[in-house]
C-alpha cells in the first residue's frame, strides 16, 4: 500500500469511528488532505474499496497484537487482561473511543455486502481468539466457565463492546471499567 492510500486508510478509519460507514465521504477525506476527490479514487475506486482496505487493516493490526499478546505470556488471564486494558486505554485518551468494526457492525444490515464480509470477519477472528484464550485458562486453572467455550467467548466479547458502548453512552470511561471487570470476575476461578 503506497503512503497516499496509507494515509487514505487512516483518516477512513478515524472518520468511520466517529461516524459510521454514512458519517463520512470522499469530500472529508480529500479535504482533510488537501487533496482531490479523483486522487482519492486512484487508490479506491470506490468507498466500498476503502472501508473493505480499513477492516482488513484493523483485522491484521488485531491479528498482529494477538500474536503479541500470546508471545508476551502464556497465562490466558495474562493476555485476557492484556486485551481489555488495550481497550480501557484506547477509550480513556480517546486514541480509540470505539472499535471501528463494532460501528460498522450497528449498520450491518445497510452496508455494502463486501464490507459486512470484512467486519463479519473481524468479529469471527476475535471470537476465536477469545474461546482459545478461555479455553487454555480452563486447562491452566485460572478460569471456571458455565457454558463452552465458544460460547462464553461471544459472551465476553458480547460484555467488552457492551462496555464501549456504554462508556461512550454516558460518556464515562470508568463504565468500561466497571463492566469489563465485573465479567473478568464472573469467569475467575
Amino acid at each position: 500500500m503506497s503512503e497516499t492510500a496509507g494515509k487514505l486508510v487512516g483518516g477512513a478509519a478515524q472518520l468511520i469511528m466517529r461516524g459510521g460507514y454514512n458519517g463520512f465521504s470522499y469530500a472529508d477525506l480529500a479535504e482533510r488532505f488537501a487533496i482531490r476527490k479523483a486522487s482519492i479514487h486512484h487508490h479506491f475506486p470506490s468507498k466500498v474499496d476503502l472501508v473493505v482496505a480499513v477492516v482488513e487493516r484493523g483485522r491484521t493490526a488485531i491479528q498482529a497484537q494477538i500474536a503479541a499478546l500470546e508471545a508476551g505470556s502464556p497465562v490466558a488471564m495474562d493476555q485476557l487482561l492484556m486485551y481489555t486494558d488495550y481497550w480501557r486505554r484506547c477509550i480513556k485518551d480517546q486514541t480509540a473511543p470505539f472499535c471501528l468494526a463494532a460501528v460498522l457492525a450497528a449498520e450491518l444490515p445497510s452496508l455494502p455486502s463486501e464490507v459486512a464480509l470484512a467486519v463479519r470477519g473481524h468479529f469471527t477472528d476475535l471470537a476465536r481468539w477469545l474461546e482459545r484464550v478461555l479455553s487454555l485458562g480452563v486447562k491452566q486453572g485460572t478460569m471456571r466457565l458455565e457454558a463452552s467455550p465458544a460460547l462464553e467467548a461471544e459472551a465476553f466479547m458480547a460484555a467488552v463492546y457492551g462496555a464501549m458502548l456504554a462508556a461512550r453512552a454516558f460518556d464515562d470511561p470508568g463504565r468500561f471499567d466497571t463492566i469489563v471487570e465485573s465479567s473478568i470476575q464472573r469467569i475467575r476461578a
